[in-house]
């Protein structure tokens, strides 16, 4: 029996937001995994630990979470006036899946810093002290990501007192603008794919739902928690080990994913797992976050709660923020209508780590809803850099 040697990869191991993901320069990677295909993915796969299952990770650096189990690659920019183009790997723990139908908006703040520290961004458009505008192509949605980076003494300031629920320690703030992020069409209602606002979900063996179907940041399904049995001040432990009520969710986002547009059979789910996602809403109200931390009705506009790959989520995914900013925008969708109506630009929202703010400008064009830009601030640390080895065999 031959025994293939490991390689080595250049890799950066970074948090950004409440997510974690291991960072490649596409030129570092070996040339079978430079292009999209089965080398590609098995490579990550094995990177991260993946397919397990034990659902642990344990041989690969992976976290045995949705938050955790994630992959980028950056690579100068093919779009003109960008700096970067971004690739983003959804690797599910323990199938052999690699969703690249969609983006992370928490490693979004990660990608900035860890382009400007490879050298991907012009050094003189990069301030020795002050903020560094870095103009980011997101491959997976073809939309453009504007991170505002600070910058101390000529390198990425890491550390600082921008606190995000969900996040243990302080660190540097960077400032995130999605630019047109609804997903494109050509007929003008891309935003909203059924042309409602609200539509209504029959759904076999399950019951008939309320939702806002959107495409903003991520494609996502809204339902109202009371409509589900649920309050909207869950955490992860009132719902994760409720196996009957994670399937009839995934059932409803099956049928929401058919409803979209995104699958033609409903079998084409389970292979999707990354888009779109569910998530359910509430009026305001009070309740004990994951940390401790009591949230208060007062301080908040809403309650949400997200799943991602088929588990509640810990705090909220960055894309899924910027669909909630989004759809709150637009009255008379669910999110809006949870946080009392009317017309705002940003929303306070309650999720199980704590609460987040999300803008976003609305307007109507031709007598459909656009969102030109959606904003949000998260922070980003790298963890460690070096080298990631893999056998030889792996892809």
């Amino acid at each position: 029996m031959s025994h293939v040697p490991q390689i080595r990869i250049p890799a950066t191991y970074l948090r950004g937001g409440t997510s974690k993901g291991v960072f490649f320069r596409l030129q570092d990677l070996p040339a079978p995994a430079q292009q999209p295909g089965r080398a590609r993915d098995r490579l990550l796969q094995r990177v991260i630990g993946s397919p397990d299952p034990y659902g642990k990770q344990t041989d690969g650096l992976g976290g045995a979470t949705s938050s955790t189990s994630k992959a980028v690659i950056v690579a100068p920019a093919s779009v003109p006036d960008h700096d970067v183009d971004y690739l983003f790997a959804q690797i599910a723990i323990d199938r052999d899946v690699v969703d690249w139908t969609g983006n992370c908006g928490n490693l979004s703040a990660a990608v900035g810093p860890f382009a400007i520290a490879q050298g991907l961004v012009p050094a003189h458009r990069v301030p020795h002290d002050g903020v560094c505008t870095v103009r980011i192509w997101q491959a997976n949605i073809r939309k453009t990501i504007v991170a505002q980076v600070p910058m101390r003494q000529g390198q990425v300031q890491e550390t600082g007192d921008f606190e995000l629920d969900g996040v243990t320690f302080p660190a540097a703030e960077v400032a995130l603008a999605f630019m047109d992020p609804a997903e494109d069409g050509d007929d003008g209602g891309a935003l909203f794919p059924t042309g409602q606002v609200v539509d209504t979900l029959d759904v076999p063996g399950v019951g008939r739902f309320q939702a806002t179907l959107i495409n903003a940041g991520i494609p996502t399904v809204f339902l109202n928690a009371a409509e589900l049995g649920w309050r909207g001040t869950e955490l992860q432990a009132d719902l994760n080990g409720d196996a009957i009520a994670l399937a009839r969710f995934e059932t409803i986002r099956a049928h929401a994913a058919q409803r979209m547009g995104l699958i033609q059979d409903l079998s084409e789910a389970a292979q999707r797992q990354h888009t779109p996602k569910i998530a359910f809403v509430a009026p305001p109200a009070d309740y004990t976050a994951s940390s401790g931390q009591r949230v208060h009705a007062r301080d908040i506009d809403l309650l949400v709660r997200a799943l991602s790959m088929g588990q509640l989520h810990h705090a909220m995914m960055g894309t899924a923020a910027v669909a909630i900013g989004a759809a709150a925008a637009i009255p008379g969708t669910l999110v809006n209508l949870a946080a009392g109506g009317g017309t705002r630009e940003a929303v306070r929202f309650g999720h199980p780590s704590g609460t987040l703010r999300v803008g976003a400008q609305a307007e109507q064009r031709g007598g459909q809803w656009v969102i030109t830009q959606a904003q949000m601030s998260r922070s980003a640390r790298v963890l460690m850099e070096g080298w990631v080895r893999v056998p030889g065999d792996s892809f």
